[in-house]
């Protein structure tokens, strides 16, 4: 599997604007692709390979450490931003912090 890296930048609420954590910007993406799949509009097969990349992704132990490592960054005012690969059948992320 050879996609493209996925991309999430996860915010923390405040009272002007709802945050969303990395699972459900994870579980939105999934979403989205799943509705490509379905509709069928894209190359079918990039998709694929995305809806298993999140899949494996969101069932991984590393989301939830992902999930709870940004959210202090973003108690802190940081902004985070995650990039999620899936290489030789494993996840890799890298997380930045500004």
């Amino acid at each position: 599997m050879n996609t493209n890296p996925l991309s999430f930048e996860p915010r923390y609420s405040s009272s002007e604007l709802p945050g969303k954590c990395v699972k459900c910007l994870a579980e939105k993406e999934l979403n989205d692709c799943l509705r490509e799949l379905l509709r069928e509009e894209t190359d079918s097969e990039i998709a694929k390979e995305k809806y298993e990349m999140l899949i494996a992704f969101l069932k991984s132990p590393a989301s939830q450490k992902l999930r709870d490592k940004s959210e202090k960054y973003l108690a802190d005012g940081k902004q985070v931003k995650i990039k999620v690969n899936f290489t030789d059948g494993k996840i890799h992320y890298k997380m930045e912090i500004k």
